[in-house]
């Protein structure tokens, strides 16, 4: 089993209901044992500023999919609610967002799959959560809580916990 950390994000519907479920799909499509997951934060929109803000998570997973498979089922999990790649604003408005941020160590540069993932260290919407389960994960030579110290946080919020994560 290998070690997966998949940053969510999304800002039409309820966000954290989605979560919940891509979640449980991404645990039984993936063959994998959720390890942690973060609380949800309310974070401003990346890129395009025009737009509702977004709600931002993590989880860390343990699977037996290559790092290919498994970028195909998140892909597959992202269309299942509404996403279309094709057609969508670069940066823009959606109902779930799914990113491979780091598969162990690995470190893949093909036309499909870049890990870890390449503007992780620009975006504080995910090392925010992913320091909150994986503080001391280094990634590309980087503990996360050391890349995080190195991003703005302004104007990231922890949202509450609601009923069943």
């Amino acid at each position: 089993m290998t070690s997966a950390l998949i940053a969510l994000g999304g800002n039409v519907g309820d966000v954290r209901a989605t979560f919940n479920k891509a979640i449980a799909h991404i645990c039984g499509m993936a063959q994998a044992e959720l390890v942690a997951r973060s609380s949800d934060y309310a974070t401003p929109p990346w890129g395009n500023e025009q737009q509702a803000r977004f709600v931002n998570a993590c989880v860390e997973i343990e699977t037996s999919l290559d790092p290919n498979a498994l970028l195909f089922t998140l892909q597959r999990i992202e269309n299942r609610f509404g996403r279309d790649r094709a057609r969508e604003e670069r940066w823009g408005p959606r109902t779930l967002d799914l990113d491979l941020i780091a598969y162990d160590d690995a470190t893949i540069r093909t036309a499909e799959l870049t890990l870890p993932h390449p503007r992780l260290f620009e975006r504080a919407f995910v090392l925010v959560p992913l320091a909150e389960i994986a503080p001391d994960r280094v990634i590309a030579g980087r503990t996360v809580r050391a890349a995080l110290g190195a991003v703005s946080t302004e104007g990231i919020e922890r949202l509450p916990d609601v009923g069943s994560r």
